[in-house]
């Protein structure tokens, strides 16, 4: 049963990693509704850990855009490629930072129902705002090479306000970009590309906090999560990158609207 859970888990991770409504509040959900007999520390460890498998969907899927040594590209575009990871790497310097300093202070504090129907709620009526905002208007940045490394770091600082559970760390980077003119397309795949350094960092970190002694029954757990995520990412990216091409992100702004409320009914009522 455990491995079945595991499944689920990654389902739920590799949906609501990249559509901008919320891994932690789904997971807090899941949580609640999802009980695995495992230890408290090993589940904490997972709910991150399992997040490695969703980063390997954008490896495999950005695979040629983001490698500076493939032969098909030319000189010009091996440069491109070096400069959008620059770009990437001085965007995760804001949210890595106040990471590593503050990871356990801010979880003690923010991971409770509350803060994530909060976060959830607030976030979703901001996307609403900001879309009827920009209704008409034409992003300035539609390509990585307007993306100047002043705008990359702008954008990593949004995404510090992901730290806070609920907020959603594509949610908050993607409502940053739009904000300061990038085109929806940009700023999503600008988001993917930020999680690479971010989730493998916060994965190597718990990773090293619990240890690398597991129980077989936890390897298998492990691995069934993080091959879930990975095959669920897969769908839900390709899915976000067509959905932006003809919607804006409104339904997601309502969808979360709609999951804070939920939230804090059931936790209000069952607790």
């Amino acid at each position: 049963m455990d491995l079945i859970r595991a499944i689920l888990f990654g389902i739920i991770e590799g949906l609501t990693e990249w559509l901008p409504i919320s891994s932690t509040g789904h997971m807090i959900l899941a949580e609640e509704w999802i009980k695995m007999d495992l230890s408290a520390k090993f589940m904490e460890m997972f709910l991150v850990v399992i997040q490695f498998g969703a980063i390997l969907a954008v490896i495999v899927l950005y695979f040629h855009k983001l490698n500076p040594f493939s032969g098909r590209k030319s000189t010009v575009q091996k440069r491109e490629t070096v400069s959008l990871w620059m770009k990437v790497l001085c965007a995760c310097v804001p949210a890595g930072i106040i990471g590593v300093l503050f990871d356990d202070p801010i979880n003690a504090l923010f991971y409770n129902y509350k803060t994530v129907a909060i976060t959830l709620i607030l976030y979703g009526v901001f996307f609403i705002l900001v879309e009827n905002r920009n209704r008409g208007r034409i992003p300035s940045i539609r390509n990585f090479s307007s993306l100047s490394y002043r705008t990359a770091f702008i954008i990593g600082i949004f995404q510090v306000l992901a730290l806070i559970p609920g907020t959603s760390r594509s949610g908050a980077t993607i409502l940053g970009a739009i904000l300061i003119g990038t085109s929806r397309e940009i700023a999503a795949e600008f988001t993917f590309f930020l999680a690479i350094p971010i989730m493998f960092g916060a994965s190597l970190l718990k990773m090293v906090k619990f240890g690398f002694a597991y129980t077989p029954m936890e390897a298998w757990v492990l691995l069934l999560g993080m091959l879930t995520a990975f095959l669920v990412s897969v769908f839900a990216i390709r899915f976000l990158m067509g959905y932006i091409k003809k919607h804006d992100f409104k339904p997601f702004g309502y969808y979360r609207i709609i999951l804070g409320i939920v939230v804090l009914l059931y936790f209000g009522l069952v607790h």
